[in-house]
């Protein structure tokens, strides 16, 4: 942190020296500092000192801040507002689109920018110190950026609606799709081929269990299929995909997918077509297991308490191991059957 200190000021002290700005001599310290190996501690250091200083920053410009002109020139205010936002909306979308993304990426990101930045703060407050504003327009300037900056949580709301309905709809190969086949063998339904789904997949293959899998990620299972998995694309919620993956005959449905709605959703599906079934689902914690179970699940395993009784039992295996009890190492390790989860 000293030395952090140390090169910060001493190149401010050089550029006020030069006949700069001291906080041009902060900015390049800043950036000297990040070219080295020890940019992410360095990071690391600063953020409560970052934070601290960005909440004096944005309160004494709100301060400086009179509110008095929203009421005497309420129209310069809003028409101000909005051709700041559209000229950059504007321009940020044409740049984007330039660069080769897509136009509903492209306004959302528009959206995003649109709105003054802190940085007008600095070049206005620099501008009316140099007396190259008078000081009542770079009131009015400064009021309009705080105002502009007060609808970026708006915007982005825009933004965020917009953009899906916006983009291109993609075609979907038809060879990922579920195919009508004829026969029913007993496989068991894994729901979510993610990183969980996968390794669940990856146990069925090494005891030879037939399985088939459906996931909603296109790419995903284009990529998976091309190395021989039977994941298919579909949005497993629906309950005509899982009548068409023989849900009548399937050994059992593994649900992993990590959004709880969609699980919920799932289940409650498949336990009203077959009360036999095996339905085993992921959870994510002790509260969602237990509406899993409530709504038809045969098992439900959370996610977090799973990995903590994990971690416990190999931190705990560790310890006996380290002091020398192997015989109480391998119990951990190898509990006898019929007492997993007590």
């Amino acid at each position: 942190m000293a030395a952090c200190l140390l090169v910060v000021i001493a190149v401010g002290l050089a550029t006020a020296a030069a006949g700069l700005s001291m906080a041009l001599g902060a900015l390049i310290g800043g950036l000297l500092l990040a070219g080295t190996e020890y940019r992410r501690q360095v990071e690391v250091t600063i953020e409560p000192f970052k934070g601290l200083a960005v909440g004096v920053f944005l309160i004494s410009v709100g301060m400086s801040l009179d509110i008095r002109i929203l009421g005497t020139q309420p129209l310069l205010v809003f028409a101000a507002i909005g051709c700041v936002v559209l000229v950059k909306l504007l321009v940020v979308t044409g740049l984007a689109r330039a660069f080769g993304l897509n136009f509903a990426h492209s306004l959302h990101i528009g959206l995003l920018l649109g709105p003054g930045g802190e940085f007008a703060f600095v070049i206005v407050s620099v501008a009316s110190g140099e007396h190259l504003l008078v000081p009542d327009t770079a009131q009015v300037l400064l009021f309009i950026t705080a105002l502009t900056m007060a609808t970026v949580p708006l915007l982005s709301r825009l933004g965020g609606g917009l953009a899906p309905r916006l983009a291109p709809k993609m075609p979907v190969d038809l060879s990922i799709l579920v195919p009508q086949v004829s026969d029913a063998l007993p496989r068991v339904i894994v729901a979510g081929f993610g990183r969980v789904g996968q390794t669940v997949a990856a146990m069925l293959e090494v005891h030879k269990v037939p399985y088939v899998a459906v996931d909603r990620d296109a790419d995903r299972v284009a990529r998976e299929r091309k190395q021989g998995a039977p994941v298919y694309f579909g949005d497993v919620t629906q309950l005509d995909l899982l009548q068409r993956l023989h849900l009548e005959t399937a050994r059992a449905l593994v649900i992993t997918l990590d959004d709880p709605a969609a699980a919920d959703e799932v289940v409650a599906a498949a336990r009203g077509e077959r009360e036999d079934l095996l339905i085993i689902a992921r959870a994510r914690d002790a509260a969602h297991a237990a509406h899993l179970y409530r709504i038809g699940a045969s098992d439900a395993v959370p996610e977090t308490i799973e990995a903590s009784l994990q971690l416990s039992v190999g931190a705990a295996a560790g310890t006996a191991a380290s002091a020398g009890c192997g015989a109480c190492a391998h119990k951990l390790l190898h509990p006898p059957a019929g007492s997993h989860g007590k």
